[in-house]
């Protein structure tokens, strides 16, 4: 990416203090065990959900961790999270990674429902979210000049987020690309327990587009039954 463009994808750190009220606990949408997520709006008055990142959890090596940034800044789909920018701040010791906030959630919060506890997603807009998810994964899988072929690697109900139509977008494409081995090795305890890990990767160690499909046929029936299990 040239540096034109990447200062289009720059944001300062006061735009994402200001976003997020400062991270205030009211903005935070949820945390893992190298991320805070948090709901903020930018001064044009976009939504967008603002994904914190500690210093530990990237790629020391500079070089690496822009060359992961550069992946993250090329995916542009209908059924991807757009990245709208990044903030690397050593005052934070973090990298604060802007994007798009989808306003229906994730899929997990479409499963399991019981009958006036939540919205039940009906046939039709299951069959299309299935379509949609697997036009956003072939999207990765496919090489273009300005894309690199991708592989997601954690593919799951909890990271396919659903807009106001229900149009299903993946998120934390290409997010491997910029972390540590130790925090990504670590993601796959989650998707082993939900059977989202391809039994192949016990034996080779290594993620493939067979990955994701795999990931994706478990996904398919957890749509299809409304069951996580």
């Amino acid at each position: 990416m040239d540096s034109g463009i990447w200062q289009s994808f720059r944001f300062n750190l006061e735009e994402i203090e200001t976003a997020t009220q400062y991270f205030s606990e009211s903005n935070l949408l949820g945390k893992s065990n190298f991320a805070a997520t948090y709901k903020g709006f930018l001064r044009d008055g976009s939504a967008v959900v603002i994904k914190s990142i500690s210093k530990t959890s990237c790629k020391s090596d500079d070089s690496e961790f822009l060359k992961g940034l550069d992946v993250l800044a090329s995916l542009k789909h209908e059924n991807v999270v757009r990245l709208r920018g990044f903030c690397c701040s050593k005052a934070r010791g973090g990298c604060f990674l802007v994007y798009d906030f989808i306003p229906n959630g994730n899929l997990l919060q479409y499963l399991d429902v019981k009958d006036g506890d939540g919205t039940v997603l009906d046939w039709s807009t299951r069959v299309s979210i299935v379509k949609g998810i697997a036009k956003g994964i072939a999207y990765l899988h496919e090489y273009k000049i300005n894309k690199p072929t991708l592989v997601h690697q954690n593919i799951s109900a909890e990271k396919v987020l659903v807009d106001h139509r229900f149009n299903p977008l993946l998120s934390d494409s290409g997010l491997h690309n910029i972390l540590t081995i130790d925090i990504v090795f670590g993601s796959l305890k989650a998707s082993a327990a939900m059977g989202y890990l391809a039994p192949g990767y016990a034996n080779t160690g290594r993620f493939t587009e067979k990955s994701d499909v795999y990931a994706f046929g478990t996904l398919v029936l957890q749509l299809l039954s409304g069951k996580q299990r």
